[in-house]
């Protein structure tokens, strides 16, 4: 009955994540993604950008200033299309960090971790790590905001080459701590299980 639940959970798991090369009778457990805070506070920075970007063309436009230093409309014309580039910068700046802030994953499995990095569009890395080779998971909560919001760092510490892994600004982390120190737990008990 064991075996049979934990086909079932391979078989969902190579549906449902068909990029990972997962191993026999190995299945997804935990699917960690980053808070959707980070994400209000990419496009909260945009909107005020946006906010400050058309109070500065209202003042340009109603200004005396424009007058007096003997500016005339197509100076208007101008300021526009800075303001307006200076937008689209603005904007295009927001939807790329969206992108990169929500293709960093973590994927836990009853054998190993995937850890999806991305730090920009062209920088992006992938570790992948046996649950057998984690020392220590622990995860950190820093400032207020972290506090209020339950969102944390999850750290993961590696036997040998003693390498530690972050994954930023995930929600209820202790959660997460909790899984993934089972599961390391229970892969060593099976790692001992096989060796014995």
């Amino acid at each position: 009955m064991q075996k049979d639940l934990a086909k079932l959970r391979h078989q969902r798991s190579q549906k449902d994540f068909p990029d990972l090369k997962l191993e026999d009778s190995e299945y997804v457990v935990l699917d960690v993604r980053r808070s959707p805070l980070g994400l209000v506070a990419i496009w909260g920075l945009a909107a005020l950008i946006v906010v400050l970007l058309g109070i500065s063309f209202s003042m340009a436009r109603f200004s005396d200033a424009l007058n007096v230093l003997g500016f005339q409309a197509q100076a208007l014309n101008y300021i526009l299309l800075i303001i307006m580039i200076l937008l689209a910068i603005a904007i295009l700046s927001a939807l790329i960090a969206t992108k990169v802030y929500k293709e960093n994953r973590l994927i836990v499995t009853n054998r190993r971790l995937f850890h999806h990095n991305s730090i920009s569009l062209f920088a992006k890395s992938l570790n992948v790590i046996d649950l057998t080779s984690i020392e220590d998971v622990s995860f950190r909560q820093s400032g207020i905001i972290d506090q209020i919001f339950k969102i944390g760092t999850i750290r993961l510490s590696t036997v040998g080459d003693e390498t530690t892994y972050t994954f930023k600004y995930v929600d209820t982390p202790t959660d997460e701590l909790d899984t993934i120190t089972h599961l390391v737990h229970q892969e060593k008990e099976r790692e001992k299980e096989v060796h014995s």
